[in-house]
């Protein structure tokens, strides 16, 4: 299996009017399609500015007619804010709109504090997710839906739309431990996940213990995702992707803050000095970014690098031209080092 390369995005809030700010990011997502970009992954946040993008179906129809090759979706649907009837019916939808090219992430939501604002007790969010999912799973495989459980009852349903993909878009799962990783597999789920090289690498190896092969399925893809800001010199590159990182940590850390309660599986340092230190993020020329991501590559066993181009208050020029280096320097020299590595 030949290395692939994606993109995450917060899709979190900059200074510009949200009209010119949604059209600027599809003229990214744009310019990843055309730079053979595999996936692009957008996350799911509400009541906060770390997430622009609060239904992701409704923005991924836009990157649906925009887009030609790339691969889509959300990383990931909070289940327990939706009835899982009409997102079966959604990612349907959007499945055959792009002929095959949806890429269903699903989750329970890392924050308590915005599914508490609709009125979801995140104490059940892990009960919600199991019957949430065995309901979507039955309804994109199934001509009819049944289910009892504690929170959803379904008796003979008609399934009249169905995915392009058969037998069901690919799935994925954002990956915070070795555990999470084991129930990743089982499910026959790709995975992302943020940590560092060694933390990935303990989290594939967890993945190949317990992955089963299942026929007609594609070979699983494992994630790293890291900060990509890129430039002609280090100290351009530097002052940019410090200024931008400032910036989306505001936006993330404003609900902790609000109500004063400490992020919850996550650990993220108020600088990306912090995240350059431990290799979460790579700022820097485009030959120092393929010397470390080659190692971390290596290192991980990820077979996915997954980068975010844009952030906080990134310009347009700014991502774009992080992507152009990338396109140009370290995509060809990762191809043609890790792919061996990756088979």
């Amino acid at each position: 299996m030949a290395l692939e390369f994606g993109v995450f995005d917060h899709v979190d809030r900059n200074d510009l009017p949200l009209a010119d700010f949604y059209e600027d990011r599809l003229k990214l997502i744009e310019a990843y399609d055309r730079a053979g970009i595999y996936g692009y992954h957008c996350a799911e946040h509400h009541a906060t500015p770390l997430g622009m993008a609060p239904s992701p179906s409704v923005y991924l129809s836009a990157i649906a007619q925009r887009t030609r090759r790339l691969h889509f979706g959300p990383l990931v649907y909070t289940l327990a804010l939706y009835h899982p009837l009409r997102l079966a019916e959604e990612i349907c939808m959007l499945d055959q709109a792009s002929r095959g090219r949806f890429l269903l992430g699903i989750g329970k939501g890392i924050s308590p504090i915005e599914v508490g604002y609709y009125g979801v007790d995140y104490k059940n969010a892990d009960k919600m997710f199991a019957e949430s999912f065995a309901v979507i799973m039955q309804a994109l495989t199934k001509k009819t839906v049944d289910f009892e459980g504690a929170f959803f009852k379904f008796k003979d349903v008609p399934m009249e739309i169905w995915p392009h993909r058969q037998p069901h878009p690919p799935l994925w799962y954002g990956v915070v431990n070795p555990d999470s990783a084991e129930r990743a597999a089982k499910a026959g789920m790709n995975f992302i996940s943020n940590a560092t090289a060694a933390a990935v690498k303990a989290k594939v190896a967890r993945y190949k213990a317990a992955y089963q092969p299942r026929p007609g399925t594609d070979a699983p893809k494992f994630g790293i995702n890291r900060y990509m800001v890129l430039a002609e010199t280090e100290e351009k590159a530097l002052e940019t992707g410090r200024r931008a990182y400032k910036r989306w940590w505001s936006s993330f850390m404003t609900l902790w803050h609000k109500h004063g309660i400490p992020p919850t599986n996550v650990s993220y340092p108020p600088e990306i000095d912090g995240q350059m230190a431990d290799g979460r993020a790579i700022v820097g020329t485009p030959q120092k970014a393929l010397e470390l991501l080659r190692a971390q590559m290596a290192e991980s066993g990820a077979n996915y690098l997954v980068c975010r181009f844009a952030f906080g208050d990134l310009s347009l020029p700014e991502s774009t031209r992080s992507l152009e280096l990338f396109q140009r320097h370290v995509m060809p020299g990762l191809r043609e080092s890790v792919a061996v590595a990756a088979e």
